[in-house]
């Protein structure tokens, strides 16, 4: 059996799809064989980087290129592309139809331009809503949580026995991640809470920066807020809540787990998250983890975190105080997080993501 796996979002500006890819595209490849999982295009990974393309100039454009002629026009470009293939894992940048017998499938992430569209750009909603007719044509789909199959189900209509949950993986390198010099190329002299996600506003920094600011001044004195990460659609207020406080913007992906382990607590209280991967990391980096009690976090974070009411600062606030507060409790939540997110390694995603196309499924007509 071949897979061809749509790699075209690693040639673009992504974050978590972008991660998902790379990192499932090489253990993939380690349980499957590389002649076995091809992408589209034809790519060399190279090194992940989030803010470009994966690619030469001339690959990238000329991939981009194709793919705009597969979505718009009615040549059978992605027909071609997978000539050979007996798999077709689509990404939201699929339009196309593909060629007659090769099996479609595609992996749902998260369903946050339903659940809160008016938090997204529209061209986000309108991209999101061309997906979901790929996956209503789809034979088979991967949920990378069981809260995000139960949404799909529940604002897609999509049947539930077409979706299996694999969750998704952590990178190997924030298990053994150990925080270096890193302090002192960020210039980070305090303990610090770190959180990590592009600005925008489901992330929920606000609520995060006005929390950290009801803090006792002793605490404040002591432990910094550090926020890393791209600045997205995040509007004006944002933008000078986030200077209030130290703001690293976008980290190259060698710097993060070093960056995650040097940190204190991390504090991750999104409104809806698909999987959240900064939560997973920073568990299998040793670091104790506050995060929300909605969508997939309680999925992820089990009894190693503690769970919060994202809209509600006063839960907040009173998280960070009792975690601050105690050394012990640190120490006893790492050790949590560490046991909890053996679960999250990319060797068993691909294990079962294997699985999962070596099910014996009629390819439908896509």
């Amino acid at each position: 059996m071949r897979v061809a796996i749509d790699a075209l979002p690693l040639l673009v500006r992504s974050a978590g799809v972008k991660n998902y890819l790379y990192y499932w595209i090489s253990a993939l490849r380690q349980v499957a064989g590389a002649n076995r999982v091809l992408t589209v295009p034809s790519l060399d990974l190279g090194a992940l980087n989030h803010e470009g393309s994966s690619a030469g100039r001339l690959r990238t454009w000329s991939a981009l290129g194709a793919r705009a002629l597969a979505n718009y026009t009615p040549l059978p470009v992605l027909r071609w592309q997978t000539r050979g293939a007996d798999v077709f894992h689509a990404t939201n940048l699929a339009r196309g139809r593909i060629r007659g017998g090769v099996r479609l499938t595609a992996t749902i992430h998260d369903l946050t331009t339903w659940t809160m569209p008016q938090l997204h750009a529209r061209s986000n909603v309108r991209a999101d809503a061309a997906f979901a007719d790929l996956l209503r044509r789809a034979d088979a789909l991967i949920a990378v949580s069981e809260c995000t199959k139960n949404d799909a189900v529940r604002f897609l209509g999509l049947p539930a026995e077409k979706i299996t949950v694999v969750h998704s993986g952590v990178a190997p390198q924030f298990f053994d991640a150990s925080a270096g010099d890193v302090r002192e190329r960020y210039g980070l002299k305090r303990p610090f809470i770190l959180s990590v996600g592009t600005i925008e506003p489901r992330k929920n920094i606000d609520g995060l920066i006005r929390a950290y600011r009801a803090l006792p001044q002793d605490l404040r004195d002591q432990f910094e807020l550090v926020l890393a990460g791209p600045m997205g659609w995040a509007g004006a207020e944002t933008a000078e809540l986030v200077r209030s406080v130290r703001y690293l913007g976008y980290i190259p992906e060698r710097d993060l787990p070093p960056l995650t382990a040097a940190a204190s607590v991390f504090a991750y209280p999104s409104l809806y998250e698909g999987f959240g991967f900064p939560v997973a990391q920073a568990m299998a980096a040793g670091v104790p983890v506050i995060t929300s009690n909605v969508s997939s976090l309680p999925e992820v974070a089990g009894d190693a975190a503690v769970l919060v009411d994202p809209r509600s600062e006063a839960e907040l606030v009173k998280a960070l105080q009792r975690v601050l507060g105690s050394a012990a409790l640190r120490a006893e939540m790492a050790g949590r997080g560490r046991n909890r997110v053996e679960r999250f390694r990319w060797e068993l995603c691909a294990k079962r993501s294997w699985e999962f196309f070596s099910n014996d499924r009629p390819p439908g007509r896509s």
